[in-house]
């Protein structure tokens, strides 16, 4: 982990830089679209019915209060996840099909009807169309990881912009989005037929995996490793693990397992206290 660390001292890049490397990644990512050379076969079927087991769900609060940042975008935000919801809810995963986040979404547009959102930008945030989709691209990669179902494609966040108040998950548990270059995929290597269910109410937006077969295994999902160092540079580095206990249905442990591991730039002072 120590050499991981040491690279991660940011790198000032020109807007040139930032411009012609994101569209390079984007006409890279088009062209693997083109010609379909990512693995197994798009899942395009949604269906209304829920299949009848519950595997996993989850909720996250559609509105926090975070400093400087100005509560019109979170509300717009709002209305970007239920345009995104409306393309994902009901969509079937059948054995050897693959989920694309974006495939499924398409390119959030003005005309579209998305709106301005907060969108995390190399430390910061500004906003952006669209902005806000991460908490459902995160949403989504959490309840996976409580699932038989394999990521394939996962992005981590590479900084840690607001402290730990009211996270309920994991630091570092996320996955972080960026049309088209920066997806989230799984693709369905069991015999059974998965479906995503998600929506919004007032306060939360919910999220199911569900499944034709009763689950053989529970998962738990946790932390290990975390640490806080300063770097001879100046700044801090939050780095862990999130590992995956497999836990049969009369709570034998089956298999524990590293997902990923995670090191990210911290933007604020660590152990200072929140307001």
């Amino acid at each position: 982990m120590k050499t991981a660390l040491n690279v991660m001292k940011p790198i000032q890049r020109s807007k040139l830089r930032l411009f012609a490397g994101k569209r390079y990644f984007t006409w890279k990512r088009y062209l693997l679209w083109y010609i379909g050379s990512e693995q197994g076969r798009l899942a395009k079927l949604r269906l209304t019915e829920p299949l009848d087991y519950k595997i996993f769900s989850h909720a996250t609060p559609l509105l926090r209060s975070l400093r400087n940042v100005d509560m019109e975008l979170q509300y717009n935000k709002i209305t970007n996840l239920r345009l995104a919801v409306s393309k994902l809810n009901g969509l079937v995963l059948k054995p050897g099909e693959r989920f694309s986040y974006w495939r499924s979404i398409g390119k959030p547009t003005k005309r579209k009807g998305y709106l301005d959102g907060m969108v995390l930008h190399y430390g910061g945030f500004r906003s952006g169309v669209g902005g806000g989709l991460c908490q459902l691209s995160n949403l989504i990669y959490w309840m996976t990881l409580h699932t038989p179902l394999t990521v394939t494609e996962r992005h981590r966040h590479s900084y840690d912009v607001f402290p730990d108040e009211q996270r309920t998950q994991p630091f570092g548990s996320g996955a972080t989005c960026s049309y088209n270059y920066l997806d989230l995929q799984m693709v369905n290597h069991t015999d059974c037929t998965y479906q995503l269910k998600l929506w919004l109410d007032d306060t939360h937006l919910h999220g199911e995996w569900r499944c034709t077969e009763k689950p053989l295994y529970q998962y738990e999902i946790y932390e290990s490793a975390h640490i806080i160092r300063m770097e001879p540079w100046g700044g801090y580095i939050r780095s862990n693990s999130i590992r995956r206990k497999k836990i049969t249905q009369i709570g034998d442990l089956a298999q524990d397992e590293l997902i990923t591991e995670n090191h990210a730039l911290m933007m604020y002072a660590p152990l200072l206290q929140t307001e």
